[in-house]
């Protein structure tokens, strides 16, 4: 069922939609002139989100590609700072982040989509992968009770939980005709829009970056660097898994996005996400048996030395000394090994469920996150987490597999299959030193891919997407 209410209703709303637009452009108009950001972002938030609540509510699988193809350039209206290093969690600026609203509004739509496809009967079965992620989120909110800052926990899984439902409502529309292409385009497109916005600006003079230590690193349309490399990092992998099953055009669009990608993830001088791409891309050009991908690798690993000397040194850090409580650049693999010694301690007070979500970063001296998935969600959410944690992860790997097995060799369900196992091994790998579960942004999109790939791994192989 893709509409929820009536036509007429529907009608009703749209009305009702662009008066509701009218008149928050002026109410921003004013909030501008008054130089107050968040009057003048958050009339046109709850004007956005009006119209594509009636989307939502009218055609919901038009609804689920939009957010897709838009969701990489809602941190530009960010209303919180950042709160590494604060022990902060943005307060009531986070909550009404567009951000935040979007994902509120993304679970009302879906909840409601798949509660009438359950009370339809035409709800396919949950996949593995998808109790996985359920519990994973579970976990999340049974922690939550014992937090010292219950808001702060359930912020956290309420971001979590828009994954999860990411997930569970692209399992359902995916086998649709057609649909996979169609996410495909609207994840594409999503990388389009960014690019696009950090080349603009680059050329205008005003590049979207952070200063970390002596290195400037472009952030892109996201609130930091970090963000920007990971997403990248999934996008580059499963671009080059699917690209020599696109069309000719496709090719050269895709290619043409690939390109920059590597450009401004090299860029990013994100350690983690550099590597990782690398790890998945050897995966790819592995099961493709692409001696081509293995060389333009190669190449790509001196070019982006040539192009920007920055991520060198970044990498030679590695050799130095930095202790915890040190300066923000240096050698961060040291630091980390110090750093989580002192988060593994924070699990001793609840072993089973842990101290709540999101509260590593304000229970230590140096307020950040433990920089590692797989202890973060031991301290966290505890044994019963970290086993759910552990579950997804390994049920990730298992679809992968079965999707690179079943896929007829020679088609599009072959380059997702491998795009997919690409995008699985560089997660698990960037997850082990970096935040990867905290980039909701970038897991939608892993997801995406995820379920795209357990589409192919359940079904015949002489069926085709």
């Amino acid at each position: 069922m893709t509409v929820l209410v009536a036509r007429p209703a529907g009608r009703a709303l749209t009305v009702a939609a662009a008066l509701a637009a009218a008149a928050t452009a002026v109410v921003s108009a004013f909030a501008v002139d008054g130089g107050s950001r968040t009057l003048a972002v958050l009339p046109l938030a709850v004007a956005a989100g009006v119209l594509v609540a009636v989307l939502a509510l009218t055609r919901f699988a038009a609804y689920v590609l939009l957010m897709l193809a838009v969701r990489s350039c809602v941190d530009l209206f960010k209303l919180s700072g950042p709160t590494a290093g604060t022990g902060g969690d943005g307060g009531a600026a986070r909550a009404l982040d567009p951000s935040t609203l979007v994902g509120v509004l993304f679970l009302l739509a879906a909840g409601l989509w798949l509660a009438a496809q359950f009370h339809a009967k035409r709800a396919r079965r949950t996949s593995p992968l998808g109790v996985a992620l359920v519990l994973v989120a579970a976990t999340g909110a049974v922690s939550t009770l014992g937090s010292a800052r219950p808001s702060s926990s359930a912020l956290e899984v309420l971001r979590i939980l828009t994954v999860v439902a990411m997930f569970l409502v692209l399992e359902q529309l995916l086998p649709r005709q057609g649909m996979v292409r169609r996410v495909l385009v609207a994840v594409y497109v999503s990388l389009a829009l960014a690019l696009g916005y950090t080349l603009v600006m680059s050329l205008l003079g005003s590049p979207p970056s952070e200063v970390k230590g002596s290195f400037t690193r472009i952030s892109g349309p996201f609130s930091q660097s970090t963000t920007f490399g990971r997403y990248l990092m999934f996008m580059v992998i499963f671009g080059c898994g699917v690209y020599r099953f696109l069309d000719r055009r496709a090719k050269v669009a895709l290619g043409v996005l690939l390109t920059l990608s590597l450009g401004f993830l090299a860029l990013t001088n994100t350690r983690s996400a550099i590597l990782g791409a690398a790890i998945g891309l050897v995966v790819v050009a592995v099961l493709h048996r692409s001696a081509r991908l293995a060389v333009a690798l190669c190449l790509a690993a001196v070019a982006a030395v040539a192009v920007a000397p920055g991520v060198a040194d970044r990498f030679a850090q590695l050799g130095e000394a930095r202790e915890v409580g040190g300066g923000p650049t240096g050698n961060t693999l040291a630091w980390r090994a110090g750093y989580w010694s002192q988060v593994v301690t924070l699990a001793n007070r609840n072993p089973v469920t842990g101290i709540g979500p999101n509260m590593t970063q304000r229970e230590t001296d140096e307020a950040k996150k433990p920089h590692n998935d797989f202890l973060r969600a031991y301290v966290e959410t505890g044994v019963l987490g970290l086993l759910a944690y552990l579950g997804m992860i390994l049920l990730c790997l298992h679809t992968a597999a079965l999707a690179v097995r079943r896929a007829p060799p020679g088609t599009l369900e072959r380059g997702i299959a491998v795009g997919f196992a690409g995008c699985a091994v560089a997660f698990v790998a960037v997850s082990a030193a970096s935040n990867v579960i905290s980039n909701v942004v970038t897991l939608w999109y892993f997801v995406a891919f995820a379920a795209m790939a357990g589409l192919v791994a359940a079904r015949p192989p002489s069926e085709e997407l």
